[in-house]
């Protein structure tokens, strides 16, 4: 057992959201896993958001400040104009974040919907900023002919450089290539300034392989190329929100791999990460113990992997690699849920993962 100890900022959630989290964190006790863990809650559900006008949110994000780690439920974001709205912009503020990091990745024992599929294809994405949070309006008579809409986007040079140098750095650990990018030749002021920072970070990293491609070629590429190593594609907000559903789907199932949202310190290595299932809360699963645990799983696997750099303890990432490959092995021999051809429960998977954990201690 690690002398170290981690200390991970739990986000409770709404409907099957909260089962999966439930669920997934019987896989990870320091009994299974050998690390030291320590568990600190935040009702985040949407009545109690309400019922605090998000102060939760706010004290949640403050202590993934302090503790570095954080692992959310998903959550309802409800439809009324002017109410609480969705935790995560409130999150992301909150403890700074800019990049959020998506892997697609083959599910053993599955065929890819997209023929070729085979290598992990990630999407890093703007946490912050563009489309999201936009000042919009409408101006003229309303639904006439002469009504215009508009918005006004922006985003930050730091968060280009964020997620830029991310890419590249990605691109080198797993061995891929750092391929897409924003529309830079229709708009080479806006959206040329990602362009720009992919640029100097191909410069800082020479020896990655650098494949700049205007967006709509990107999701062209990914449908009808044949890749043979790791893709990492640095996006704008909402090009990446997109690229992000389509690639994850790719491989089977949104419901098959985790999403990291990450803060850079100043010399952009990760200060704070909060690592999520970036499916939504299936109301319509909820108390059937059917739905998919995978992405809940991977979270944790992943925010293990960014306990060992934070303390810089090798056990940490030994913790997440044994998690992850119990979750894909146990995939790989048949325990699934229906959405990827499977016949087991929730708590099925789960308990085979903890069957495997405990043969690997």
């Amino acid at each position: 057992m690690t002398n170290s100890t981690a200390t991970i900022v739990v986000c409770d959630g709404d409907e099957t959201g909260q089962e999966l989290l439930d669920e997934s964190l019987r896989a990870m006790t320091p009994e299974l896993l050998g690390v030291n863990l320590h568990f600190v809650n935040y009702d985040m559900s949407l009545e109690n958001r309400r019922r605090t006008n998000n102060d939760v949110v706010r004290e949640a994000a403050a202590a993934m400040v302090e503790t570095g780690l954080g692992l959310k439920a998903a959550t309802i974001t409800p439809p009324e104009i002017g109410g609480v709205g969705s935790p995560n912009r409130l999150l992301r503020e909150g403890i700074g974040g800019s990049v959020i990091v998506r892997t697609g990745r083959r599910i053993p024992g599955v065929t890819p919907p997209v023929v070729g599929t085979n290598t992990p294809i990630i999407v890093v994405r703007m946490a912050v900023g563009d489309a999201y949070g936009a000042a919009e309006g409408r101006d003229g008579d309303s639904g006439q002919p002469g009504e215009t809409a508009w918005r006004t986007e922006k985003i930050e040079r730091s968060v280009c450089t964020s997620v830029a140098e991310y890419a590249f750095v990605a691109a080198e650990a797993s061995g891929g290539l750092v391929y897409g990018g924003p529309k830079w030749t229709v708009s080479p002021t806006y959206e040329g300034m990602l362009k720009e920072e992919m640029d100097a970070a191909a410069a800082r990293h020479p020896s990655v392989t650098y494949r700049p491609a205007l967006i709509d070629t990107t999701y062209a590429g990914l449908m009808t190329e044949i890749h043979e190593r790791t893709l990492v594609i640095p996006a704008l907000n909402r090009d990446g929100d997109c690229l992000s559903d389509l690639v994850l789907a790719m491989f089977g199932s949104i419901a098959g791999a985790e999403s990291v949202l990450l803060s850079l310190d100043e010399n952009l290595r990760p200060r704070v990460a909060m690592a999520e299932a970036p499916h939504g809360t299936a109301p319509s699963l909820q108390g059937k113990n059917v739905a998919n645990p995978m992405a809940m799983l991977l979270a944790g696997a992943a925010l293990l992997d960014q306990a060992a750099s934070k303390f810089a303890d090798p056990a940490f990432h030994d913790a997440g690699t044994r998690l992850r490959n119990a979750t894909l092995e146990g995939a790989a021999e048949g325990y699934r849920t229906f959405d990827l051809g499977g016949d087991s429960s929730t708590s099925g998977v789960v308990d085979d993962v903890i069957v495997r954990l405990r043969a690997t201690k």
